[in-house]
């Protein structure tokens, strides 16, 4: 991905050890809010918006009260768009998760249900493909692959790293295994799924992620696809508090929206599991070199 001068031997150790740190504190993606901008000029015509949720790290397996579970029945029916379809970043091996009856079977229920099932990962803990050899990242994706095939009958086109991390050679694997790399526009500030996993910033956060967002939107920097303007939003359906608030998430998206006066597709949500698949391959990452922002602080450590 990134193309900069070699860092020095103890450069590298540093940044490697904050790095580590890091990921087992953060669990994942999150992202600290900022101040929001000025909305930009509304003259501008654009397609209108219409948001592409997608999910991290789940299924979860726990036998009762599951967050995924909490998820998909909220999908379905809410007081804003009932039906609404989602992206799901499996992890087909984790040991509490997608690796248990319990997460195999909340696989297929996200299929059948017809949202479109991707991939995250196929280990047993949330392992860093960017700290993996070629071979065993091949062999992992494959895994994956051949584990999501086995359960949907599809294989995945989709995939999301974990920690947010890839370079050029990750990429060029995840083509191999025919799969392209979705990120995000708009991140929920989640990623921490245990201990204080609660956000006290949900709208403030939204509204600073969407006013970015609304330049490039702005500007025709975005895809336009069926009419609309995909817009990612990223969430993680094992967070317990983020399953309870899923429903007060989606009230927040319109209402900032509406703030920040951008114009929402008259569906809002995706609805269709075929066109939901069309935004988010039009809204992937296909060249190594190429550098959009990342959640927090992860564009600093992937340097």
């Amino acid at each position: 991905m990134f193309n900069h001068r070699p860092l020095s031997p103890l450069a590298a150790g540093v940044r490697r050890a904050i790095a580590t740190v890091l990921l087992g504190a953060l669990a994942a993606c999150a992202t600290a809010p900022t101040a929001p901008p000025s909305p930009a000029s509304a003259s501008v015509t654009r397609a209108p918006i219409r948001f592409l949720l997608t999910f991290d790290d789940g299924p979860a397996a726990a036998s009762s009260d599951n967050p995924t579970v909490r998820v998909l029945d909220t999908l379905a029916h809410n007081p804003y768009q009932d039906g609404v379809k989602a992206v799901f970043f499996t992890q087909t091996r984790a040991w509490h998760g997608g690796g248990t009856a319990v997460g195999r079977q909340l696989i297929r229920r996200e299929f059948d249900a017809g949202h479109l099932v991707a991939f995250h990962s196929a280990t047993l803990f949330h392992s860093n493909h960017r700290f993996m050899s070629e071979a065993d990242l091949d062999a992992s994706l494959q895994n994956g692959v051949d584990d999501l095939t086995g359960i949907t009958g599809v294989a995945p086109t989709l995939v999301r790293p974990p920690f947010w991390a890839y370079d050029a050679a990750t990429l060029a694997s995840y083509h191999r295994h025919g799969m392209q790399m979705l990120l995000t526009d708009l991140n929920a500030n989640d990623g921490k799924i245990y201990g204080v996993n609660f956000s006290w910033h949900k709208r403030s956060n939204m509204l600073s992620h969407l006013a970015e967002t609304r330049k490039r939107w702005a500007a025709g920097a975005m895809p336009e696809v069926d009419g609309a303007t995909p817009v990612v939003v990223t969430f993680h359906d094992v967070n317990t508090y983020s399953s309870r608030h899923i429903e007060e998430y989606m009230a927040i998206l319109l209402d900032v929206a509406k703030e920040l006066d951008v114009p929402l597709a008259p569906q809002p949500f995706y609805t269709d599991r075929a066109a939901l698949e069309r935004a988010a391959l039009a809204s992937t990452v296909h060249a190594g070199d190429v550098r959009p922002q990342l959640p927090g602080l992860w564009n600093w450590l992937w340097q």
